[in-house]
């Protein structure tokens, strides 16, 4: 792993306490181009009241806000947790050029996981992917997130 991808996966970590400590299941993400963060953001579902504001979207709606685009050609995007396939959808559609991220989600995930909308052949955009950076302390974040949720379910 380099050091660059633990930098910027770090500050995505980051997000994703911020979205734990509002009761929101803890996934960050920021998004690089050019060698600078121009979006960042954790998941707001429950803060919006809205099923869309995934960390992801909302990091990219600042990134092209950012930019002045809504093409991120050349940007990087660093999460925490496989993307679904909205988000995923959504990256493709950016022409978002690299996916970083750290846990796998085996009932949602759209980079490979359970779909593979990043690479769909059929779809007129790509993103290559990279996965499992920091993936032990993204799990950790979700697991104790969901700990906690069934604990409290219990009382």
């Amino acid at each position: 792993m380099s050091k660059t991808d633990e930098m910027y996966m770090r500050e995505a970590l980051k997000e994703a306490e911020k979205a734990f400590e509002k009761d929101e299941v803890p996934v960050g993400a920021v998004i690089i181009h050019e060698g600078k963060i121009i979006g960042r953001s954790h998941n707001q579902i429950k803060l919006l009241k809205d099923p869309t504001a995934h960390a992801e979207m909302i990091a990219i709606t600042q990134a092209a806000s950012s930019i002045g685009n809504e093409r991120l050609n050349g940007a990087v995007i660093y999460t925490t947790v496989e993307p679904c396939a909205m988000c995923a959808g959504a990256l493709v559609l950016a022409r978002v050029k690299k996916l970083i991220y750290g846990a796998s989600d085996p009932k949602t995930g759209a980079a490979g996981s359970v779909l593979n909308v990043t690479n769909n052949k059929r779809l007129n955009h790509r993103i290559s992917v990279k996965k499992g950076v920091l993936k032990e302390e993204s799990a950790l974040l979700l697991k104790e997130f969901f700990k906690a949720k069934r604990n409290a379910a219990k009382k």
